[in-house]
């Protein structure tokens, strides 16, 4: 028989929306001769719903959003959908709703088939953990005594499990015993670097395991701060992989299944770590604005490699024409940085902007004269000049409807090396979860490939980042002749401690005796600290390692604790 796995893009809470597409999706592979297709994990809601699974109303809804997909699809006589919803057992007909409390709600799968659902499963592990949350609103199946759903079609028999039960044994154990041939795995799984190998590599210990051959629906899309990379794939018993969709696009990934259930499909590849990275990036800004429905990006463009970097990435995700650049320099504004700014804007193609902020910076040291008597000048002028700069981004934002990308990277949020109200001021940050040694990388990956020209005319363009803010020394220009590595260790000691630290939870010792010296990871760890406060203000951002600074980083502002 031939299956398809429906690697969609959904946008939590449009029900008729992302019902739609999984029709369309459906239809289309019903149409090239596939009778079962596998959705994702909550395709019909989006993931992750968060607290709207609290309110009656929206479950009411998704109840109902169920049987009319099931209702839409009635004339495709012998399809099988298996589509994820959230769901509470003991409606009116459920025959097992004496056992059950109907308050209860589950991350759910039912397969839909002749125009109604023909059977429901409710996922059995339910992860807590990084960006997880699913004890605050889920009960367990296996918990509530809920049976393994095996469904047969085209011959084959297929048992049903939600992302999380395929990490474990006992669900897919389950399953088998009941039947099922192959495993129907439905996935809302957000992306880390290299978070694909990882999962085709449990996958295929899963598939050996239980003997079964396995398909992988993945969602693919951006969602607040978290993104999915799609790679949908499918494996036989042995665990290789025998199909996989693309990476970061929308896809159906049609496969054939022989009498045994040995799937065969196309095998798209899995990109490399920076082009994984930049197209995550990439689908964070488009979805964010996309489906938040902004009109466009402003980017406050200083010269430097961060605003360079977030400006390339804006301009793929979004188009030259619905991104806006702005140079508000200061009077420690380089030459270089303005004559790289307007270089590297002419290049992209988009609006460009410069705004001089020496005026309205002369006018407040003025005010603040009286009170500042005696004082000597410090960081108080340096964060002056960028509030001044994000007060001139939110003016535009607010007049144009466009949101502003804030441009700091994730050295920078942990050791609070940026200003509240200043740069960290706008709705979007782009590179919050980037390490500056990986915003060099990037940068120096994007220029490598080829750019299509911004006039439209054929042909392509060399680097888009000017080959100077790549090597010159970092700085926020706020005061004369300063760099980065005045106020911090090497970036390539940062990262390093800062990815051990919070990435990987060693301790200070540890880290020391991987070589590092123990003034540079006391003070590392100590601007981790102090500066919790500033991050809880920043906007949200796209995360691309396995711990970022958000959802799965919950550390108390008020605390005394020292290692």
């Amino acid at each position: 028989m031939k299956a398809a796995i429906a690697q969609i893009n959904p946008t939590v809470g449009d029900l008729k929306g992302n019902a739609a597409l999984l029709a369309k999706a459906a239809r289309t592979a019903y149409e090239q001769g596939a009778r079962l297709v596998v959705a994702p994990e909550l395709a019909l809601t989006g993931y992750p719903p968060e607290d709207l699974l609290l309110r009656p109303a929206f479950m009411a809804a998704c109840a109902g959003s169920v049987a009319e997909l099931a209702a839409t699809l009635s004339d495709c006589e012998g399809l099988h959908l298996v589509v994820g919803h959230p769901h509470q057992f003991g409606e009116r007909g459920d025959v097992r709703s004496k056992s059950l409390a109907v308050q209860k709600r589950f991350n759910a799968a039912s397969v839909l088939a002749g125009g109604r659902v023909i059977g429901t499963y409710a996922k059995r592990e339910l992860p807590n953990y990084q960006v997880f949350d699913e004890r605050r609103y889920f009960a367990s199946g296996r918990d509530a005594g809920l049976p393994p759903l095996v469904f047969e079609a085209g011959g084959v028999r297929f048992g049903v499990l939600i992302c999380e039960d395929a990490w474990f044994d006992e669900p897919a154990q389950v399953a088998c015993a009941a039947g099922a041939q192959v495993l129907c795995v439905l996935n809302a799984s957000p992306f880390h670097i290299d978070k694909a190998e990882e999962r085709e590599q449990r996958m295929a210990e899963r598939a050996r395991a239980s003997g079964c051959a396995l398909l992988y629906s993945h969602l693919v899309g951006g969602q607040d701060e978290v993104v999915f990379d799609g790679a949908s794939f499918a494996v036989d018993a042995t665990g290789a992989v025998q199909a996989r969709a693309a990476s970061f696009a929308e896809d159906l990934l049609l496969v054939d299944l022989d009498a045994d259930g040995v799937p065969r499909g196309h095998i798209a590849e899995v990109p490399a770590i920076e082009a994984q990275a930049w197209a995550a990036l990439v689908t964070g800004v488009r979805d964010y604005l996309g489906k938040n429905g902004f009109p466009g990006a402003i980017i406050g463009l200083s010269g430097g490699i961060d605003s360079a970097l977030v400006l390339a990435i804006a301009v793929d995700a979004l188009g030259a024409d619905r991104v806006r650049a702005v140079m508000m320099p200061s009077p420690y504004t380089a030459d270089i940085s303005w004559i790289d700014a307007r270089d590297m804007a002419l290049r992209l193609g988009v609006r460009y902007d410069e705004i001089a902020i020496a005026p309205m910076f002369d006018a407040f040291r003025t005010s603040l004269a009286p009170q500042f008597a005696g004082l000597p000048e410090d960081t108080t002028e340096e964060n002056l000049q960028a509030r001044i700069r994000g007060t001139l981004l939110m003016a535009l934002s607010n007049k144009s409807g466009s949101i502003v990308l804030t441009t700091g990277n994730k050295s920078e949020m942990a050791t609070g090396y940026c200003t509240l109200y200043g740069d960290m001021a706008g709705g979007f940050a782009v590179i919050k979860d980037v390490a500056k040694t990986l915003v060099y990388r990037l940068a120096e990956w994007k220029n490598r490939q080829p750019t299509p020209r911004a006039d439209g005319r054929p042909g392509e363009t060399g680097p888009v980042i000017p080959e100077r803010i790549i090597t010159r020394a970092p700085s926020a220009e706020l005061r004369p002749n300063q760099t980065d590595q005045d106020s911090l260790p090497p970036y390539e000691v940062l990262d390093a401690i800062l990815a051990r630290y919070m990435e990987e939870d060693q301790g200070i010792d540890e880290i020391v005796a991987a070589g590092y010296a123990r003034t540079d990871v006391e003070r590392v760890t100590r601007l981790i600290k102090v500066n919790e406060y500033k991050r809880r203000q920043a906007p949200v951002g796209i995360r691309i390692t396995h711990r970022a600074f958000g959802r799965d980083w919950r550390y108390p502002i008020t605390s005394k604790f020292r290692a």
